[in-house]
C-alpha cells in the first residue's frame, strides 16, 4: 500500500530554531537507538516512522552501531525510506553517528579521521543516502587530538556528506574545545546530544551555559530515563520491563525504593495537570526553551502518539517548578540542580 503522508501533518507540531542556524527542529523527535533493528518487526517499525511524520515528526536519529545487529537500524531505515519516504526526503532531518565500536580492529572505534569518515560512507551506503542533514561525533575520544575529531567533521561538511555537525556526550569543557575549533575551521558546531531527564539533570552544571554562549542547538536523548518516567514501574519491575533484563542502560539496580517514591510522586503532579507521567516529562525537559528537541524512543505507535500530546502543555507555574526540584532533591541535599 503506498503511504501519503498526513495533509495536517504540520498543524499541531512545534518547530525549535536550533541555536543560532537556520535549522528548525520538532520539539520531539524519534530515535532510532532501540527496537528498528534487524531483530525487531519490520512493519511495526515502518508503521513508527510513518505515523511519527503524520505527527509532524520530521527529524530521525540514528547511528551506525543501532541495531542489533550494529548498522541495522540505519539498513531498516534506509528502506522506509526507499518504500514510503522518498517523496520526502527535503522535509525530513535525518541525523547519524559515529564513535562508538563497529568493526573489530584499530580502526572502528573512537575518534580517528580514518573511523569518522569511513564510518559516515558506511551509513550512508546502508540508508540509500547521498548525505545526511546531521552527523554526529559520539563521544569524545580521549587518546585522539580533538583538532583531528572536529577536522574530520569540517571534511565532511565541506565534501557535502553531511549539512551540519555536532557532538554528543561531550563535558561542557570538551563541547567548549570541540566549539571553538569548528568556528575556527569555519563550520559551526550545530547542536550537542546529550542524556537529559528529570532523573538525570547534569547538563544544568555548566554545559547548557557553554550552549547558549556558543548559539549551539541540544537534543536530549532519555528523556523518560530510559522508561523509568512512565507508568510502566509505578507499581514494581514488570518482568518483560527493560530493567527485569541485564541492560547496563537500565536494570533492576536503577529502580531503588527511593527513586520510585520520587517518581510517584511525579506522577500525582503529572495527574493534577491532566497528564500522564511520559508527558509531564517531556514537557518539563522543553520548559524555558533551553532545550531544541527530545528524542523519544518507542516500541509502538501508541506511545508515539502519547508523547506528542505533551506540546499541548509545555508551561510551569514557578510553585511546580519549585516541588519539583523538592521532590528530587529529597534525601540528596540540593544536588540534584535547579530548574
Amino acid at each position: 500500500m503506498v503511504y501519503l503522508a498526513g495533509e495536517d501533518r504540520y498543524e499541531s507540531m512545534k518547530y525549535n530554531r536550533t541555536g543560532r542556524s537556520g535549522l528548525k527542529l520538532p520539539a520531539i523527535s524519534l530515535g532510532l537507538w532501540h527496537n528498528f533493528g534487524g531483530i525487531n518487526n519490520a512493519e511495526n517499525g515502518r508503521s513508527m516512522i510513518t505515523r511519527s511524520f503524520d505527527l509532524g515528526i520530521t527529524h530521525f536519529d540514528l547511528a551506525n552501531n543501532y541495531g542489533p545487529p550494529a548498522g541495522s537500524a540505519e539498513e531498516f531505515f534506509g528502506q522506509v525510506l526507499a518504500s514510503d519516504m522518498k517523496p520526502y526526503r527535503d522535509e525530513l532531518v535525518i541525523s547519524t553517528k559515529a564513535g562508538y565500536h563497529m568493526w573489530a580492529g584499530p580502526y572502528g572505534d573512537w575518534g580517528s579521521r580514518k573511523y569518522m569518515i569511513s564510518s559516515l560512507d558506511q551509513s550512508l551506503k546502508r540508508m540509500g543516502l547521498d548525505y545526511v542533514d546531521i552527523f554526529y561525533s559520539h563521544r569524545f575520544d580521549p587518546n585522539t587530538p580533538l583538532e583531528e575529531t572536529m577536522g574530520a567533521l569540517d571534511h565532511i561538511v565541506r565534501s557535502g556528506k553531511a549539512l551540519y555537525v555536532g557532538v554528543s556526550n561531550y563535558s561542557a569543557e570538551q563541547t567548549a574545545e570541540a566549539a571553538r575549533i569548528l568556528k575556527e575551521l569555519g563550520t559551526p558546531m550545530l547542536i550537542h546530544q546529550p542524556r537529559y531527564s528529570l532523573l538525570d539533570r547534569w547538563i544544568e552544571n555548566g554545559l547548557q551555559d557553554v550552549l547558549d554562549e556558543n548559539g549551539i542547538g541540544s537534543i536530549a536523548f532519555c528523556p523518560l530515563a530510559q522508561g523509568l518516567l512512565t507508568n510502566k514501574y509505578l507499581n514494581g519491575i514488570p518482568e518483560d520491563s527493560r530493567a527485569a533484563s541485564t541492560s547496563v542502560f537500565l536494570n533492576e539496580n536503577h529502580v531503588t525504593p527511593e527513586t520510585l517514591r520520587k517518581v510517584r510522586a511525579l506522577n500525582q503532579m503529572a495527574a493534577a495537570r491532566g497528564q500522564s507521567l511520559a508527558q509531564f516529562s517531556l514537557a518539563w525537559a522543553l520548559r524555558g526553551e533551553r532545550l531544541t528537541s527530545v528524542l523519544i524512543g518507542a516500541s509502538r505507535v501508541s506511545q508515539i502518539e502519547e508523547n506528542v500530546k505533551a506540546l499541548s502543555n509545555l508551561e510551569f507555574s514557578q510553585e511546580e517548578l519549585d516541588r519539583i526540584d523538592s521532590i528530587l532533591n529529597a534525601g540528596h541535599g540540593q544536588d540534584g540542580g535547579t530548574a
